[in-house]
């Protein structure tokens, strides 16, 4: 490869990037770069790489560093990453190996951005550059022998004002502490040699070596022991406390014991213990082991009294020291051989294993020891004072490479105060796998007890297989990096889910608007699309630190957006080629964002994005797949149900799916707009439900599982209960497809719960309180209440909106015999005139009151007449109104008038209707004509007692009209309404003189009414034979053959009793001219018996025929002299009473004479 080509940018590949369920997913930063040129004979790896405000330095095995500067991309999407172009090639200052060894190359690129310098170890030199163009720093100051360089305050504030930055630097017999500003200045030597690696929280830094780990105080200058890297080492002691401040001291242990340090003490016992369990150790305990078990451990705080007493001890002569501890120390080694040989048997013990050492929070690191690299590693958590805190972590294999990342649920990177609600260790370990073994990414918690789950994520290759070898690249090198800086990681696929994309409605369910061609779409779509695109541009991006590599290409290791990780979940417990889907996957995919927050826009969507996605697949699985109830449980309904009401998904979108209401949908001129990722769920299963010939019966199927279709009930009821909501997106629309569906889920319910039990359903009541509430689709309701035949339903809607015509309209449409499915106006005449007494709209009382009253006269007059009525109506108004429009209930109306009122004043008018009615049924009916003489007939024929004839009429009535209105003639013609009632005689007697042998009673009461009362007698006693009657004509002065029930009488009434004396006489003269001589005398005597008063004795018995008896008069004659002889009495007493009265008086006068005195008058 020549120097041109290498130079050449690294391609950008645009190939599809695959989800995934993890925690983290890989991103791409760079791809094929050029790591090799022809000056390279061998396989050149990247070996670290750092990046900072878009540079990016990539160190590589060959000892040089690639600078690639970012630059945008090309295309206005800002959600696109950036492109990176070759920038420069540097060479670093090293040393070469003098053995022909392999040497790594650039092992570091530390940058220090507040002083915008950067360090580089290069093959174990160090060199010192300025940022960004990497230009030497210092005078080309190189530092030779240095085995690591690093140890950045992790507690530093980046926009604290300080001087410089504070780094460590490893070299072969300690670690020297220099600050780097404007120059690099030491600070301090720490005699640690041989340090590998570090991490440093201010004064307390976590150091390893080649085979264990110790805990400094770089201000105070002691260690702590830890343990060993490799648990099959036992020459490590762990928890002793040295003092490092000299050479000849940092050479001996310094044992502490007193009674003030109990806050460390047996750290030793359990840290030892602690580490022996995690690999195969030796079964023998060592007596240093032993020795150690009773040594306390002050802890290295700065500011504590247990630190100011490690210093005070660490300061006084060795001597003493042995004496305060009362236990020798161990020589140091005393010649270099002796240590050559010790580090030697270590390094074959450690087994190679690297040290790792993280830093997770503010008070603890993480450290990784294991046995061998083909053995499982375990992640321990130690706090400042050298303790083990939290539990520990299980790799599979020992890693390569550890970083610890802490980020928020937004994406953005954690703050360092321990608040942050997640953190993530990953490792890269070996996977085995068909292939070989493999380079994997494990991911796992630390923040929580058990570490979670574990996750495993592949590093892909580079390059295919077969063209491996001719890179000159090694692709085996696979490692992470935590980079001093962030960088914001796009995810247009968020934005590409989330973003809001049109529906269209259509025979199968909804297809995506956004097929449709440009040229139709009008204006404002196209600028709600451009919007909407550019608001997904905002969504999703996932800040990160930590890259990966592996050959020749390197990769952001980022979050895996939420909505991301759920919706790939999702899908994958779907099947695709069945149209099923695991229920229970689902469920517990919800169940881990249930209750969960949003704190940012982009997880305020992406959490209503997968609850609606959720709801959806849910409902659309019982849909495709009709179960029986036993086989989905009571919590799944419940559930699914939940969700549906909690997703707030466009309620058309679920009416989408379900085979009938989908109908219902009312889209509206600006469209349904949902998330896109939701379309292909709702095109999936569209063409299930709709694409089959089956769509009828899988209507049948749905319509017939009650479960189903009452959880969309359920649901449709809640989202009525959000109307008026001000954030509900084309609510006109939405409601009225709401309340559309709703009404047809019920009709259905109704119409298959009635057929089944003959009796009104529970649902008639939801029916009925529906409709009453008012629907938003009031023309679709009504047109489809038409269609299934529900008219008093639609007479309910019409009342919802006050329209009272219509509802009469369709009350008269059931009345008169219309289909009306349900039969619940049982009682219409009754129901249309209640509903008239309630309206005030005249011109629909007057259009219904007459239709009902030539329906049905009674009912008809009621709504002119009732007093509850709300709108009055003046007599004259209702009977010019009846008699145009219903004649036949003029006669009732009148009849309300003169008999319930009381109203006289239209008696004429309703004598003349009942004549009409009798006259002209006998003017036409023989039989009427001969039922009225067969009635007067059978009446004479009755011998005595027996009732009078009006009585006898009435209870051998018959039901016919004309005879009703016959009764009702009487009771007028006889003055049954008092003496204020008065009516034209000549006239009734003019139109009723051709029958009037049929109509003996009405001329009986008009012959009373003109005085001829020997003429009504006669009828009365020979027309009739009603005897009773007679003798009360006579008795009330020949008032009427029907005497009035209360009030004042006739004038005839009033009569004098000398009148009613020559009624008795005509009477007797009636009476005696009875044809039947039996009759005869009896009527007779009775008549003398009971009413003798009213007749003259030698009048009498001048008539009375000879030929009668004494005894048949006996009872006249006996009360004839008792009266006689009573009067004379009466007569003598009256005389005497007179007598007594008139001495009373005289004697008054005399009294007053006396009183007054005499009075002399002269007489001229």
């Amino acid at each position: 490869m020549s120097a041109a080509e290498a130079e050449q940018p690294p391609r950008k590949r645009r190939r599809k990037i695959p989800t995934s369920t993890g925690s983290y997913v890989l991103r791409p930063l760079v791809e094929d770069i050029a790591l090799a040129t022809e000056e390279h004979g061998t396989k050149v790896k990247i070996s670290c790489v750092e990046l900072w405000e878009g540079n990016l330095y990539i160190g590589t095995s060959a000892a040089e560093i690639l600078h690639y500067v970012s630059i945008p991309d090309d295309s206005d999407n800002p959600s696109e990453s950036p492109s990176y172009i070759f920038a420069s090639r540097l060479q670093p200052k090293s040393t070469h190996a003098s053995d022909g060894k392999q040497r790594p190359g650039v092992q570091q690129i530390l940058v220090l951005p507040k002083v915008a310098k950067a360090c580089v170890l290069c093959n174990g030199t160090l060199t010192f550059y300025t940022l960004p163009e990497l230009s030497p720093a210092f005078g080309n100051t190189v530092l030779s022998n240095c085995s690591w360089v690093g140890g950045a305050n992790l507690n530093a504030n980046e926009e604290a004002e300080e001087d410089g930055e504070t780094i460590m630097l490893c070299l072969k017999n300690q670690i020297r502490l220099v600050s780097i500003g404007d120059k690099p200045r030491k600070i301090r030597n720490i005699e640690y040699p041989a340090c590998l690696t570090t991490s440093r929280r201010d004064n307390f830094a976590c150091v390893a070596d080649a085979r264990s780990y110790a805990l400094l105080d770089v201000e105070n200058q002691q260690k702590i022991s830890l343990f060993p890297i490799s648990s099959l080492d036992d020459n490590v002691n762990g928890g002793q406390v040295e003092d490092i401040s000299t050479r000849l001291e940092s050479s001996r242990p310094s044992s502490v014991s007193g009674p003030g340090d109990v806050r460390g003490h047996g750290r030793s016992t359990s840290l030892g213990n602690f580490v022996t369990g995690l690999g195969r150790r030796s079964p023998q305990s060592t007596s240093r082991e032993r020795s150690t078990q009773n040594t306390p451990e002050p802890r290295l705080r700065t500011a504590s009294p247990v630190a100011s007493q490690s210093r005070d001890i660490s300061a006084e002569s060795p001597t003493k020291r042995l004496s305060t501890s009362g236990k020798p120390l161990p020589p140091p080694p005393d010649t270099e051989a002796g240590q050559e040989g010790i580090q030697a048997n270590a390094m074959s013990v450690s087994a190679n294993l690297v040290p790792h050492i993280c830093s997770p929070s503010p008070s603890e690191f993480l450290l990784t020891t294991g046995t061998t690299l083909d053995d499982p590693g375990v992640g321990i958590f130690v706090n400042l004072d050298g303790d083990v805190v939290r539990g520990t972590l299980q790799f599979r294999r020992y890693p390569t490479s550890v970083v610890v990342d802490r980020i928020n649920r937004d994406g953005q990177e954690g703050s360092h105060d321990g608040d942050s609600p997640e953190g993530f260790v990953l490792a890269t370990v070996s996977h085995q796998q068909e292939e070989g073994n493999r380079e994997v990414i494990e991911v796992q918690r630390w923040d929580i007890e058990d570490g979670g789950r574990a996750e495993y994520l592949a590093v892909p290759f580079p390059f295919e297989e077969d063209n491996i070898e001719d890179t000159g690249y090694d692709v085996g090198n696979v490692a992470l990096r935590s980079l001093r800086s962030s960088y914001c990681v796009p995810f247009p696929e968020v934005g590409e889910k989330l973003r809001a994309v049109r529906v269209r409605v259509s025979r199968q369910g909804l297809v995506d608007g956004a097929d449709q061609n440009r040229d139709v779409k009008e204006d404002w779509e196209l600028k709600r699309d451009e919007d909407e695109k550019a608001f997904a541009h905002r969504l999703g991006s996932q800040r990160s630190r930590i890259a990966v590599w592996s050959g020749s290409s390197i990769w952001w290791v980022t979050r895996n957006p939420l909505v991301m990780q759920l919706d790939e979940a999702i899908d994958q417990a779907m099947d695709e080629e069945s149209f099923r889907v695991s229920r229970s996957e689902v469920i517990q995919i919800v169940n881990r964002v249930r209750g969960q927050e949003a704190t940012t826009e982009t997880e305020f969507l992406s959490l209503e994005y997968i609850r609606q996605k959720s709801s959806l697949i849910l409902i659309a699985d019982m849909i495709a797949q009709p179960s029986n109830p036993e086989d989905v449980t009571s919590a799944d309904w419940r559930i699914t149900e939940g969700l549906l009401i909690e997703g707030g998904v466009d309620p058309r979108v679920t009416l989408s799916l379900v085979p009938l209401l989908h109908e219902e949908i009312v889209e509206g001129s600006k469209g349904i707009w949902i998330h896109a990722g939701l379309v292909p769920v709702v095109e999936h299963y569209s063409k299930n439900i709709f694409g089959s010939s089956s769509t009828g019966t899988q209507q049948g199927k749905v319509l017939s599982n009650k479960s189903t279709l009452h959880i969309i009930k359920r649901y449709l009821y809640a989202w009525r209960q959000r109307k008026g909501f001000g954030s509900i997106a084309d609510e006109v629309e939405v409601f009225q497809s709401v309340d559309a569906a709703l009404l047809r889920i019920l009709l259905h319910q109704d119409r298959t719960a009635s057929t089944k039990t003959g009796v009104p359903s529970a649902a008639r009541s939801e029916l009925y309180a529906l409709v009453d509430q008012g629907l938003d689709c009031f023309e679709r309701a009504a047109a489809l209440l038409e269609q299934c035949h529900r008219l008093y339903v639609l007479s309910r809607l019409y009342q919802s909106r006050k329209q009272s015509g219509k509802v009469l309209e369709t009350w008269r449409r059931i009345i008169d015999g219309e289909q009306d499915d349900g039969g619940e106006l049982r009682d219409g005449d009754n129901e249309v005139r209640r509903y008239l007494a309630k309206i005030k709209d005249i011109s629909l009382i007057h259009e219904y009151g007459t239709w009902l009253a030539r329906r049905n006269p009674a009912l008809g007059v009621q709504v002119f007449s009732d007093d509850n009525s709300r709108i009055k109506f003046s007599p004259q108004d209702v009977v010019n109104l009846l008699q145009e429009k219903a004649p036949a209930a003029v006669k009732v109306y009148l009849e309300h008038l003169v008999f319930g009122k009381k109203n006289v004043q239209y008696a004429n008018n309703l004598i003349s209707y009942y004549l009409d009615s009798v006259l002209q049924v006998l003017g036409s009916s023989e039989d009427a004509r001969s039922i009225l003489l067969q009635s007067y007939e059978s009446y004479r024929a009755l011998q005595p007692p027996k009732p009078t004839y009006r009585q006898f009429i009435m209870d051998n009535s018959i039901a016919e009209t004309w005879w009703q209105d016959r009764l009702r003639l009487l009771e007028l013609l006889g003055g049954s309404h008092g003496a204020d009632f008065n009516y034209n005689v000549d006239n009734v007697l003019a139109r009723i003189e051709p029958f009037e042998q049929h109509l003996v009673p009405e001329s009986i009461i008009l012959d009373g009414r003109q005085g001829r009362h020997q003429q009504a007698l006669r009828l009365l006693t020979h027309g009739l034979g009603d005897y009773h009657t007679a003798i009360n004509y006579c008795l009330m002065g020949g008032a009427s053959m029907f005497h009035p029930i209360s009030g004042a009488l006739t004038p005839h009434t009033s009569s004098r009793g000398e009148d009613r004396s020559r009624l008795f006489a005509h009477l007797l003269t009636e009476f005696l001219s009875i044809d039947d001589s039996s009759n005869r005398l009896e009527r007779t005597s009775e008549l003398l018996e009971r009413f003798g008063s009213w007749y003259d004795v030698s009048q009498i018995l001048e008539r009375i025929p000879d030929d009668w008896s004494v005894e048949l008069m006996s009872g006249f004659l006996i009360s004839a002299l008792r009266r006689l002889v009573a009067e004379r009495n009466e007569a003598a007493m009256t005389k005497a009473l007179s007598s007594a009265d008139n001495l009373k008086v005289a004697a008054s006068f005399v009294e007053k004479c006396t009183a007054i005195g005499p009075r002399r008058e002269e007489i001229q």
